[in-house]
């Protein structure tokens, strides 16, 4: 039979990179060892035939993603990406030490602001953000915490060095597909686990939900914690549903909340029922409509006075958006050395700032458009970034007119060949480019990582653009353990609760749970 990896080119991408798998055509990497001797005795029809099948349950089971104004399944390869433990100990010391130096910068913005009277950062730069919210100015988390789940976007570069590409402080989305990928792989391919000693990651509910209760207010004994979701039309709805049922907690949309007096509560057949912590997947603008926009109809009028009243926890905390913008990220490692006096573990992404500090180094990217890769600081999913050596002139031509306009709304950053994973392509395996999501969940005592956290592959051909609204598909990560701890609990399938279809009857919010019989 021939091996699937026969035909595995490791120079296939458009871009040279650092294969995660193989050190050279069929010679794979210590770590995947025991992965590359159960698939080779695999055909490529066989892959595609478990592959339809993980499509077949992703669909069933509601795990999808919306693109392109359809409800897909989530796309999984059936090929995993695995770190040994040396390299995750060293992310994850990479990634708190970014989520400390972060919660410091957030406190200090919207408090006594030392970064800008030291000259660390620029006032400007934090007051012309997109993100930067003075009605957050002032409020004081319980527990200080502020960055309650993070996820800090990882690439490996050429070299086979890690990277950090940005930071999602707000309200960082697909942890429920690292959950279900682990699920969905154990029940497929079962025989992948046999001899890897790969850290499970079925204790994110509960690690977030006691983050989620750490935050309560003062004096609270025994929280009542809700997730927020804007409804069953988000493209991110099957998470915030899976969340809510791993964590027992209860699903609302903001007509479920009322805020009187600065105490929130739940309206349910019972009567109103207090809420103290509101694990929020609503963006700021919408959160509440006396400060943000008062057009909104899914946030709560009044949840953000109570929020400043020390009487309810919103998790993330309003205004943690200036700390995505891709501006400020430039000055992250700044940020590392000022609060904790360390230097940084994972450098950046070499990148250019455009702000009218430097009018020579705008000259120089304006002049070389076709060699980079602009982004747009306030972006997200992947949107409106333009890498340079793949545009179209009338692109590109496009591309300076905005950034000649608006040098602060972007950053330049040399092309980075993310590094490639063998992925399955109907019936053939071929390298794609992939990044990482890890997610911290903090709850004021312990920054703790989820072993693994999400990695994206970038479909088409050469692409580097992993976001899943981009079209991007996902690999379950897998964390080995360190050979002197204890071995893993084998992965194991979890009973969930089946997600509701979207567009089907309205049954997330309390009230028509305890008309269900589901209380």
């Amino acid at each position: 039979m021939a091996d699937i990896f026969d035909d595995y080119s490791m120079s296939g991408a458009m871009f040279e990179a650092w294969d995660e798998m193989f050190e050279r055509p069929g010679q794979p990497r210590s770590p995947y060892r025991s992965l590359f001797a159960a698939l080779q005795p695999l055909a490529p029809a066989d892959l595609r035939f478990r592959a339809d099948q993980l499509a077949r349950v992703f669909t069933d089971r509601g795990v999808t993603f919306a693109y392109a104004g359809e409800e897909r399944p989530f796309p999984l390869d059936l090929i995993p990406r695995i770190l040994d433990a040396h390299e995750w100990d060293l992310l994850t010391a990479a990634v708190q030490q970014r989520v400390k130096a972060l919660e410091a910068f957030l406190a200090d913005i919207y408090g006594a602001g030392r970064v800008f009277n030291d000259g660390v950062v620029p006032r400007k730069l934090i007051t012309t953000s997109a993100h930067f919210h003075r009605q957050a100015y002032g409020i004081e988390p319980a527990n200080g915490v502020r960055v309650h789940i993070s996820g800090v976007d990882l690439i490996r570069d050429e070299e086979g060095r890690f990277r950090v590409l940005e930071d999602n402080l707000r309200i960082p989305s697909g942890v429920s597909y690292v959950i279900e990928n682990r699920r969905a792989l154990t029940h497929t391919m079962p025989a992948l686990f046999a001899e890897a000693r790969v850290r499970p990651v079925d204790d994110y509910p509960a690690r977030l939900l006691a983050a989620l209760r750490a935050a309560a207010p003062e004096g609270v004994e025994d929280p009542t914690v809700v997730v927020l979701t804007p409804g069953v039309y988000n493209a991110a709805y099957f998470e915030h549903a899976l969340l809510a049922r791993l964590m027992g907690v209860e699903l609302v949309e903001g007509r479920d909340l009322v805020c009187s007096g600065n105490r929130v509560r739940m309206r349910t057949t019972q009567g109103e029922r207090p809420v103290h912590v509101v694990y929020r997947r609503v963006d700021d603008d919408f959160m509440d409509p006396l400060h943000f926009r008062p057009d909104s109809v899914i946030g709560c009028p009044g949840i953000v006075n109570a929020a400043r009243a020390g009487q309810v926890t919103l998790a993330n905390a309003v205004g943690n958006g200036v700390a995505d913008d891709k501006l400020v990220y430039t000055y992250v490692p700044d940020l590392i050395r000022y609060y904790l006096s360390e230097e940084p573990l994972i450098d950046n992404v070499e990148t250019y700032r455009l702000d009218d500090r430097d009018p020579d180094v705008l000259h120089d990217v304006l002049g070389r458009l076709d060699q980079l890769v602009l982004k747009p600081v306030d972006g997200a999913g992947g949107k409106g970034i333009v890498i340079g050596p793949q545009a179209s002139e009338e692109t590109l031509t496009g591309l300076r007119k905005l950034v000649e306009k608006d040098p602060r709304g972007w950053i330049a950053q040399r092309p980075v060949a993310l590094s490639t994973s063998p992925t399955l392509l109907g019936d053939r395996v071929a390298p794609r480019h992939i990044d990482l999501r890890p997610f911290a969940v903090n709850d004021g005592n312990e920054i703790w990582l989820l072993p693994g956290g999400l990695t994206r592959v970038a479909l088409p051909e050469g692409a580097l653009v992993v976001n899943s609204s981009q079209g991007g598909g996902s690999k379950d990560t897998w964390v080995l353990a360190h050979h002197s701890d204890p071995a893993p609990v084998a992965p194991r399938a979890k009973v969930v609760p089946e997600p509701r279809e979207a567009g089907g009857p309205r049954d997330s919010g309390p009230v028509a749970a305890q008309l269900a019989g589901q209380q």
